[in-house]
């Protein structure tokens, strides 16, 4: 298996891409950590199917963009677990809107849940990877963090700066043995998309060049070979899972 005997944290994933990011680090052999912003009984299943995969499995009620909820998180980790080998920023959020109607309130919201929570968690971890000499970060951003979108500045802007910041902890500590590297989805089949009318999907696909939309497995497996040694010599890197929209 790619990640025995390794520990996983991943924020906000209780459900959606998050969830498959557990469940196939789990299913590879990690350990497996998540967060959300309350352990509710969606939760407990995702924690229950993780353990079915033989892992210990420990779900944590945490606010992602709080720094100091955020360092209690990756001593709680390591205390239950001895090491942390990978951390996925996935919590996120959207509050959309074009700029001249947007908000100060949606602004700020998007940034600290999506940006900010992704610095604490950074800020918490690197000292422990630095001590183990290993450890892999991936930034989960979004193919709008990549070309923008429309009524999505807040997000977008988000998105982008976790690309920014990936790329500048590969750089600072690289030589340390820690890798940091970013996945950027594009149009992710999730309870939120299936919410859309088949007419707004159908104008979708149009937009894709394989003309579907992803699911969140494929945007775990790619998260699967950043945090495995399959990709040991890959650092401050961005992978588009997004069907060629940002070819």
């Amino acid at each position: 298996m790619l990640l025995e005997n390794k520990t996983a944290l991943i924020t906000g994933a209780a459900r959606g891409i998050g969830k498959a990011i557990a469940m196939k680090f789990a299913q590879e052999g990690a350990n497996i950590a998540f967060t959300d912003l309350v352990i509710d009984e969606v939760a407990l299943q995702t924690k229950q199917e993780l353990e079915g995969f033989g892992v210990k499995v420990l779900a944590i009620a945490s606010d992602a963009s709080n720094f100091e909820a955020a360092h209690q998180v990756i001593e709680e980790v390591v205390a239950a677990f001895g090491q942390i080998d990978i951390l996925v920023n996935n919590a996120g959020i959207t509050k959309d809107g074009l700029m001249l109607r947007m908000s100060e309130a949606q602004w700020d919201a998007v940034i600290k849940v999506n940006l900010k929570s992704a610095f604490n968690f950074v800020h918490a971890v690197t000292p422990i990877m630095i001590r183990q000499r290993t450890g892999s970060i991936i930034n989960i951003s979004s193919i709008v963090g990549v070309r923008g979108n429309a009524g999505q500045c807040n997000y977008s802007a988000s998105k982008a700066a976790m690309i920014g910041l990936a790329k500048s902890i590969a750089l600072e500590i690289g030589s340390k043995g820690v890798r940091a590297n970013v996945v950027a989805p594009g149009f992710i089949l999730t309870d939120m998309t299936a919410q859309l009318s088949d007419e707004v999907l159908k104008e979708w696909e149009k937009k894709i060049p394989l003309r579907r939309g992803g699911t969140p497995e494929e945007v775990a497996k790619v998260c699967l070979f950043l945090a495995s040694d399959l990709s040991s010599y890959v650092s401050g890197q961005v992978l588009l899972v997004d069907g060629g929209m940002g070819a």
